[in-house]
């Protein structure tokens, strides 16, 4: 993100920083439904379930900011945290993850910055989302700026379950007991079961509904 600081107010500058990537949250958010709106006109299908966002909070910035080893200054914040604004897109099955990913990057003004892939490459934990990052341009009085915003794409059950491990992680600051890791590990397995079964359902529905659509 490209952004002026204004050296008169640490107030002000920070105010109008978080400014920017609130308004990045809202145009992400805008093209998000647009695309789900138009998506269940032309196909009759919602791929979202439903969309979350946050800002990071300004302790959270400072921490991390630390643990890279860096000064904690709006500058580096800037140019160093790439997930001080996020949004969370959930669907119900993992095609639509991809479909979802795929309908972002097609969009004009939307810069794909980096992808990770934790579905097909699932993180030691279990841990599996698809995570782009990306910057949308944010239109000012009298400038445009880009704005960086992290989007997670999961099905319902893979956020049920991060949810439960970001929950233990910080209740046990990240050294959870082996047996809670490894049974984590193992509910990891189980959502990832549930996704396949629910997918495969889903797609033994369509086909049922096609075949009755030839023969009506």
């Amino acid at each position: 993100m490209e952004y002026k600081v204004n050296r008169n107010s640490e107030v002000d500058t920070w105010k109008e920083v978080m400014l920017v990537y609130q308004s990045a949250l809202k145009e992400i958010g805008t093209k998000l439904e647009i695309l789900n709106d138009e998506f269940q006109h032309v196909h009759r299908y919602n791929p979202i379930e439903h969309i979350k966002s946050r800002l990071k909070t300004s302790e959270s910035i400072v921490k991390k900011l630390k643990k890279d080893g860096h000064e904690s200054t709006i500058e580096n914040m800037v140019k160093y945290v790439n997930d001080i604004a996020g949004i969370r897109i959930i669907c119900s099955f993992t095609t639509d993850i991809y479909r979802i990913a795929e309908m972002i990057g097609n969009q004009s003004d939307i810069k794909v910055l980096s992808v990770k892939d934790y579905i097909q490459n699932p993180k030691a934990s279990g841990y599996k989302s698809y995570h782009m990052i990306v910057s949308i341009p944010i239109y000012l009085s009298d400038r445009i700026i880009d704005a960086k915003v992290e989007i997670q794409i999961r099905t319902v059950a893979m956020d049920f379950w991060a949810s439960l491990e970001h929950k233990i992680y910080y209740k046990f600051e990240g050294n959870a007991p082996e047996h809670i890791t490894e049974e984590l590990y193992i509910c990891a397995q189980m959502v990832s079961a549930l996704d396949a079964k629910m997918l495969s359902l889903n797609e033994e529905i369509q086909e049922i509904e096609r075949e009755n659509g030839k023969n009506s």
